[in-house]
């Protein structure tokens, strides 16, 4: 596997010594891929270990969901705040700064010794990758130039960014049964030591920016996304009609609006509305909240079908999902490297949302004989059609965005990326609740006929996903945005 050439700033005397210099793009890589690694494994890691967990710190059934969800309040309600972060006090001080609170908050959860410190813990690994992670996908937007570079580049980054949730699965489920629940916190020491050292020698230092901050915006957007993230949740738990789901949702949309007001005004805002002026990149998106939630849906039924009716222990499990992990590097080491240089964007998403349509649908004639060999098809036309679909999605949310502004537009990413699988698991858990509740008789008939709804929701999704990029993701409509933004894309470095 080739790794692409990197633009190299000189470091502070001027000079970088050669054989750092030879090596420069592999330690880049290095940082911005295993941030992001650690970030999205760390979504799934933990799942397999909440028994264990329960057990462990006296967790009760209702209590033990907020070791998931006190890491995606805080990811989520931080992202917009933690992405802007870097353009203004420099990309390479915030993700540094991110990534060691990561790595700290996880040795504390790792050595919790009841359900308080745990929960603590695991909401400051949500604040460190909320200031790390759009850090490192600015820091390789605005290290490789737009084209073949950026494509390769884009390619590890999106493999990494799907293959990393059933990587947290296999990686959590060997940890369990090997040893115990506590590693999988552990792990991310280090993992996350090795990435500081690789940040640190590769990642240039840049001035902060003078000025004044957006407190007013950061307010917003915090308490307004954390508000949607939680009625989000919330939802997933009891319901759509519950008071709280109700009143957290309408507060939260009622802050971002608010939010919306704030940044037309403000000097430096933490999400400039510019970069909602370009079609193709608004409806990139969109795109990507609604592929995040039919796949993030998806794969939290299927793991329940594999464990519930196949009964495959957690490593077995994590094990089961490695055909649409390949698949997934496949297709997005391909696209990277070939099809991104013969098609257009708008071509490779039509198949890759295709691809993965496909794989839903099939998806949906499981029944309680399935067995695992029936599951590997359609796993793999999924994998293959969001390794294909990812990596033009991210390409379309960057290009011909100001290098001033990459840290807020690779906020934008991650935070469709969060709220789509947030979304995704509240509205499918509804849909398996009345359907499974509908079929009847026995539990496991009344199990595997809602996952086979959960998945036709899902396929609907990806649907309208479709359809949107259909409508806004021409050529035309690409070459106005590399036109507008021709003027403001500076060749400078920034963060």
């Amino acid at each position: 596997m080739s790794i692409p050439s990197v633009r190299r700033s000189p470091a502070p005397s001027g000079r970088v010594p050669g054989a750092l210099s030879r090596h420069l793009g592999t330690l880049v890589l290095i940082s911005v891929l295993g941030c992001q690694l650690m970030v999205v494994v760390d979504a799934t890691i933990v799942n397999v270990a909440l028994p264990d967990i329960q057990r462990a710190l006296g967790f009760s059934s209702t209590s033990l969901s907020w070791v998931l969800n006190a890491y995606t309040l805080t990811f989520g309600g931080l992202l917009l705040l933690g992405a802007r972060m870097g353009d203004i006090l420099g990309r390479r001080r915030t993700f540094l700064g991110g990534l060691a609170l990561f790595v700290v908050a996880s040795m504390a959860g790792g050595f919790a010794v009841d359900g308080v410190a745990l929960l603590v813990a695991r909401a400051a690994q949500g604040v460190g990758a909320a200031v790390a992670a759009p850090a490192a996908l600015a820091l390789l937007m605005t290290r490789f130039p737009e084209g073949r570079e950026r494509n390769r580049a884009l390619g590890l980054f999106t493999a990494v960014s799907i293959g990393g949730f059933s990587i947290g699965l296999v990686l959590g489920g060997a940890l369990t049964q090997w040893l115990n629940w506590r590693w999988v916190l552990f792990v991310n020491v280090p993992i996350g030591i090795v990435v500081l050292i690789a940040g640190a020698l590769s990642l240039p230092a840049t001035e902060r920016s003078r000025k004044p901050f957006d407190l007013q915006g950061a307010l917003y957007s915090t308490v307004g996304i954390g508000m949607v993230v939680y009625g989000l949740v919330n939802a997933a738990e009891k319901g759509w009609s519950d008071a709280v789901t109700l009143v957290s949702l309408i507060v939260g949309v009622a802050l971002l609006g608010a939010f919306v007001v704030a940044e037309r005004r403000a000097a430096q805002p933490i999400t400039p509305l510019r970069l909602f002026a370009s079609v193709p990149r608004s409806a990139s998106y969109a795109g990507r909240l609604v592929m995040v939630a039919g796949f993030m849906g998806m794969m939290f039924f299927l793991t329940q079908f594999l464990q519930d009716v196949l009964h495959y222990g957690p490593l077995q499990t994590g094990l089961a999902y490695l055909p649409m992990t390949a698949s997934t590097f496949a297709a997005t080491q391909f696209s990277a490297r070939y099809a991104s240089v013969r098609f257009s964007g708008r071509a490779l998403l039509m198949v890759g949302f295709g691809l993965a349509i496909a794989g839903m649908l099939w998806l949906t004639q499981i029944h309680q004989g399935s067995s695992y060999l029936e599951l590997i098809g359609p796993m793999i036309l999924i994998g293959l059609g969001g390794g294909t679909s990812f990596l033009s999605l991210t390409t379309a949310a960057l290009r011909g965005v100001a290098p001033a502004d990459a840290g807020a537009a690779s906020g934008m990413v991650n935070a469709m990326q969060q709220l789509g699988g947030t979304l995704g698991l509240a509205v499918l858990v509804t849909v398996f609740g009345s359907a499974s509740a509908a079929a009847g008789g026995t539990p496991l008939h009344a199990f595997t006929a809602g996952v086979q709804q959960t998945f036709w929701a899902s396929a609907i999704l990806l649907g309208a996903g479709m359809v949107l990029m259909a409508l806004t993701q021409g050529e035309r409509r690409q070459r106005a945005v590399d036109n507008s933004t021709e003027s403001i894309a500076t060749p400078v470095e920034v963060g």
